[in-house]
């Protein structure tokens, strides 16, 4: 008997097809992109505007010059508990201090929370002075997620302002 010299050919690996390394380059490709869009969702500007946006964007450049100047070089710090539950009160601190590190005591100091995806759940209070430079409010937070939070320092005619994002967990 004679044997058949011809071979059949070798099926090609899918991996190899330019079909297939095409189509997995393009999912890729718009998997990175998403993750890319989601991360500068988390980090960047919430979006949050003001009822009043047209009229404090009025000469912003000579007001934040101006404040520049004016700057008296305080350090602001808010000590805002990592375990915020909604619908519990905490009680969120804030500390005011000089160049020199010497307590000061503004004219007035109010906690701002702003809800990114839903500004029906925004809520500000005033802080009550602890004691010299040292200030408190209690807050509840009513829904969980991610709120933006603004300390805001009112001084004669200047604001100085300390924002933090926070988590807040379920209940």
């Amino acid at each position: 008997m004679a044997s058949s010299a011809t071979q059949e050919p070798r099926p090609t690996p899918a991996w190899k097809s330019p079909w297939v390394i095409g189509w997995v380059g393009l999912v890729v490709s718009v998997l990175g992109a998403n993750l890319v869009m989601v991360f500068f969702a988390i980090t960047t500007n919430p979006g949050l505007v003001t009822e009043d946006f047209y009229d404090r964007g009025q000469l912003y450049e000579q007001t934040m010059v101006s404040k520049l100047a004016r700057d008296p070089g305080w350090n602001l710090h808010a000590d805002v508990p990592a375990d915020l539950t909604a619908g519990e009160p905490a009680v969120i601190r804030f500390f005011l201090t000089d160049k020199a590190g010497q307590p000061v005591t503004p004219d007035a100091v109010r906690f701002f929370a702003y809800r990114p995806s839903d500004a029906e759940q925004d809520f500000d209070l005033p802080m009550i002075e602890e004691g010299t430079g040292r200030y408190m409010v209690e807050a509840s937070f009513p829904l969980m997620g991610i709120w933006d939070t603004l300390v805001a320092v009112k001084h004669s005619e200047d604001e100085y302002n300390l924002g933090k994002r926070i988590r807040v967990r379920r209940p």
